[in-house]
């Protein structure tokens, strides 16, 4: 089963295209890296993909639905989850309080529905310890662990993750993947933007390289890394 399908989807901001016709699928299960240099167009595909931004072209599907129209609240309430690069927790509220938030309005259930799915989640992510501590007094690795969490206290069937991994220790990188790799096995669909490429070859299965907004390869990740256009436009040297 494919569970998100872009098929020519374009965005430009005035003269400047971001996204210029990618298509590609997701089947369902699957762990799929995207990488490319800065302004390579990720964060906004990633827009694209939950709604936060509109597509000038082409068609978004979600488990066989079109979802080019629909709103970010929608696609989350179908399933899509998501991490933003830079942690933004409600810092006044305790760790466990901010996992209640995401999944009351991401899943629309009750406080008293997900109390035990978001326990759960805490223990997942190692965050049962920090529960009732105020989320803004945790460390780095505290917080990209909270943003993993939030994103998966709304149930979703497709999680995207945008370097999470991001200025990490690489002991803390290392833990951080290990959580990761147990999510995607329990069968979490995931498509993560990374920097850390030894982070990102740890999970998934398939890698796709963006350039100004183009997809200039794809496929298993030792092979993509092994282009020569994918190692002179990402890596900046000439082969």
């Amino acid at each position: 089963m494919t569970i998100l399908s872009l098929k020519d989807v374009s965005k430009s901001y005035g003269a400047l295209r971001v996204t210029d016709g990618v298509s590609f699928d997701v089947p369902q299960g699957q762990a799929l890296g995207i990488i490319g240099p800065n302004g390579a167009g990720k964060s906004t595909l990633f827009n694209l993909i939950t709604g936060n931004v509109p597509a000038d072209a082409g068609t978004i599907t979600l488990m066989g639905r079109d979802v080019t129209r629909l709103t970010p609240m929608q696609r989350c309430l179908m399933g899509v989850g998501r991490s933003f690069q830079i942690p933004q927790p409600f810092g006044n509220l305790t760790v466990f309080e901010n996992l209640l938030v995401a999944a009351t309005h991401g899943t629309g259930a009750s406080e008293r529905e997900v109390s035990r799915r978001c326990a759960v989640i805490l223990e997942r992510t190692e965050l049962i310890d920090r529960a009732n501590q105020p989320a803004g007094s945790l460390s780095l690795l505290g917080r990209k662990r909270l943003e993993l969490a939030r994103a998966m206290a709304t149930d979703p069937k497709l999680l995207l993750l945008d370097e999470i991994a991001g200025g990490l220790t690489e002991g803390e990188c290392q833990a951080l993947v290990a959580t990761i790799r147990a999510i995607h096995a329990e069968g979490v669909t995931i498509i993560w933007i990374e920097h850390v490429l030894h982070a990102l070859n740890a999970v998934v299965e398939r890698l796709l390289v963006l350039d100004f907004g183009q997809v200039i390869g794809m496929g298993d990740p030792a092979t993509v890394m092994a282009s020569k256009e994918v190692r002179e436009i990402y890596l900046g040297i000439e082969v």
